[in-house]
C-alpha cells in the first residue's frame, strides 16, 4: 500500500510538472487583423517554441509571385511592446511580404495567442529569446535562405531587436521603427525626468509592496475616457490603440493593458550595453514630432559613437559603421509609423502613407544579399 501511495504521489508530480506555463492554445483561424489582406500575398498561422518552452504563436506571409534564383530572405517583426500581431507588426510583415520577402509577424511570449503564465508580462531575456526563436523557426523553412534573415522591432520592440542583434549574429539586418529603449523608460521615467536614486527606490518599494498585495493586478492600458488635458502622445495611443483605426480585442493597449509588476525586472536592467559592437546593418526609423524620438537617436549615437545622452558607460566604437542608418520621417508622429498615419482626430480618414515602406524594402534587399 506504501509503494501504491508512493507511485500515485509521483504521477501526480508529473501531471503538475507537465509544461505549468502552457495555457490551453485556441489559435483564431479567420482573418482578424486591423489591416485588409493584400491581395499580392499568402497568409498562414504558425507556431513555434522559444527556448524556454514557451510556444509563440505567429502569422506567417509570403509573396505570391514565383520565387526566382532558388530561396528568400525572410524577416520576423513584433511589437509594439503590449500589442499583438493583428495590429502594426502584422502590417509590416505584410507589407515586406508584398515587395518579396517571406515575412513573420508573432505575439511575444505571455501576449496575444502566444503560451505563457502570467499573462501580459515582460523579461528582458525572454523576450530577446523571442526574436531570436523566431530566427530558428525561419531558418528552418525550406523556402528561406537561413544566412539572409533579418528582424523589425516597433515601439518597445526596437530596443529590444537592438538587444538580438548584437546577441545573435545570424540576424543580417535590423529595423527598429518609433523605438523605444524599454530598460531605459521603466528605469528612468519619460525624457529621464525620474533618473535618480529617491524615484527609483521609491518606484521598487511600490512594486515589492504590489507583488504581495495583488501580483496580477493589471495597469497600463490607454486611458479611457480620454482626459481633454492629455498630452498628445496619448492622445495619439488612443486614436490608434482605441479607435476602429488600430483596436484589437487581444491587444493589452488597446483593453486593460500590462501587468503592474509586469516591466520591473526592465527597470533594473540596461539591455543596450553592447548595441555599438553589432557588425550587422542597422536602419533606426523615427518620426520628427515623435516623443519617442530621443530613444532612437541615443541609440544610433551609442551604437556609432560609443556614448549617447542617456548612456552611462562609454566604451569603444562600433567596428563596423558605414551600415548604420538614422532616418527620420518629416511631420510623422509616433503612432503614425505603427500604421502609416490617418488624417482626422479619430483615426478614420484617409491613410497619410508615412511609413517608406520601399526604402525599407531596399535595406533589406541590399544587406541579405
Amino acid at each position: 500500500m506504501r509503494k501504491l501511495f508512493t507511485l500515485l504521489a509521483a504521477a501526480l508530480m508529473l501531471i503538475g510538472c507537465n509544461k505549468p506555463n502552457e495555457q490551453t492554445m485556441q489559435l483564431t483561424q479567420e482573418w482578424d487583423k486591423t489591416f485588409p489582406l493584400s491581395e499580392e500575398v499568402t497568409h498562414k498561422k504558425v507556431t513555434f517554441e522559444n527556448q524556454y518552452g514557451i510556444t509563440l504563436v505567429g502569422d506567417l506571409y509570403w509573396p505570391n509571385d514565383q520565387m526566382v534564383n532558388g530561396k528568400r530572405a525572410a524577416i520576423a517583426v513584433s511589437g509594439p511592446f503590449g500589442a499583438v500581431k493583428e495590429q502594426s507588426s502584422g502590417l509590416y510583415a505584410m507589407k515586406m511580404a508584398e515587395r518579396g520577402f517571406i515575412a513573420l509577424a508573432f505575439d511575444p511570449s505571455f501576449t496575444g495567442e502566444s503560451s505563457g503564465e502570467p499573462r501580459r508580462t515582460a523579461s528582458p531575456d525572454i523576450n530577446t529569446e523571442d526574436f531570436m526563436a523566431a530566427v530558428d523557426f525561419l531558418s528552418k523553412q525550406p523556402e528561406v535562405d537561413a544566412n539572409r534573415i533579418g528582424i523589425i522591432g516597433i515601439c518597445g520592440w526596437g530596443g529590444i531587436a537592438l538587444n538580438a542583434a548584437a546577441a545573435d549574429t545570424r540576424i543580417k539586418a535590423t529595423v527598429v521603427s518609433t523605438m523605444y529603449d524599454m530598460t531605459r523608460v521603466s528605469g528612468n521615467g519619460y525624457f529621464d525626468s525620474e533618473d535618480k536614486e529617491e524615484s527609483r527606490h521609491a518606484a521598487r518599494e511600490a512594486l515589492a509592496t504590489q507583488r504581495l498585495k495583488d501580483p496580477a493586478a493589471m495597469a497600463g492600458g490607454v486611458i479611457d475616457p480620454l482626459p481633454d488635458d492629455a498630452p498628445q502622445f496619448v492622445k495619439d495611443y488612443y486614436d490608434y490603440y482605441k479607435t476602429e483605426r488600430g483596436y484589437h480585442p487581444r491587444s493589452g493597449n488597446s483593453n486593460d493593458g500590462w501587468r503592474v509588476i509586469g516591466t520591473q525586472a526592465y527597470a533594473n536592467s540596461r539591455f543596450l550595453y553592447y548595441i555599438n559592437e553589432i557588425r550587422s546593418a542597422v536602419l533606426i526609423m523615427h518620426g520628427e514630432k515623435a516623443h519617442s524620438r530621443y530613444f532612437g537617436e541615443a541609440a544610433y549615437h551609442y551604437m556609432v559613437d560609443g556614448k549617447a545622452e542617456g548612456y552611462k558607460t562609454v566604451v569603444a566604437p562600433n567596428p563596423v559603421l558605414e551600415n548604420k542608418e538614422l532616418l527620420i520621417i518629416p511631420g510623422a508622429s509616433h503612432c503614425d509609423l505603427y500604421d502609416g498615419g490617418f488624417t482626422g482626430p479619430t483615426g478614420h480618414g484617409e491613410s497619410k502613407n508615412l511609413i517608406p515602406w520601399d526604402t525599407l524594402a531596399e535595406f533589406f534587399g541590399k544587406n541579405l544579399k
